[in-house]
């Protein structure tokens, strides 16, 4: 039995993005997410090195429609004041450092960025919530989470992905918003707190 039963896997592990849309994480954004403007040099460095090893990369995006029939419940208001991640906007596709061809989301289907790339749309804070991302990531067990912003997507995203049984990796300098509580909350998960420095070292082994 090993020891440590929460081990990544790195030989079969995938990285999830979340939300790294233009406006949540650029100054100029309609919603801008204070310090996700921060992490995107993490976050590029993250995606290259997964690139790198022709590991299986998912970026979740969220898209909202003028009337806010597809988004909580308490975001409704925000989101028919102003055109947040609207479909089609400039605002709604991935900061360049993922994808500089700003590929526009799409509700209905994934979209393919690259080799072992895919960009998908989410309608709640999670990215299993009425999603494919669980059959996506059959086979298997590690998921690494960056992105926007801890305490909503990310923290849904982790909870639901260790009721799956998925070992977990936060990249820690590579997802806004974390706190050290929201670091304790993710300890006590079991989910394992590392670098992008030290999982591009791991991967690269």
């Amino acid at each position: 039995m090993e020891q440590d039963p929460t081990a990544p896997h790195w030989h079969d592990a995938a990285l999830l993005t979340i939300d790294l849309q233009r406006d949540f994480s650029l100054r100029t954004g309609t919603a801008f997410v204070e310090g996700t403007d921060l992490i995107l040099p993490a976050i590029e460095r993250l995606v290259a090195a997964f690139r790198r090893a022709r590991r299986p990369i998912f970026h979740a995006v969220r898209l909202y429609a003028a009337d806010g029939s597809d988004a909580e419940r308490c975001r409704r208001l925000a989101v028919t004041a102003t055109s947040i991640v609207r479909p089609g906007t400039a605002g709604s596709a991935l900061v360049a450092e993922i994808d500089s061809a700003a590929t526009h989301p799409s509700a209905t289907q994934r979209r393919m960025l690259g080799p072992h790339e895919w960009m998908f749309y989410k309608s709640r804070w999670s990215a299993f919530y009425g999603t494919g991302l669980a059959q996506w990531l059959e086979g298997m067990s590690t998921l690494v989470v960056a992105g926007c912003n801890f305490p909503n997507c990310p923290s849904a995203t982790l909870f639901d992905a260790s009721e799956r049984d998925f070992r977990l990796v936060l990249a820690r300098d590579a997802v806004s918003r974390l706190t050290m509580q929201g670091e304790d909350w993710c300890r006590g998960l079991g989910i394992h707190m590392l670098s992008v420095a030290d999982i591009e070292a791991r991967l690269g082994a």
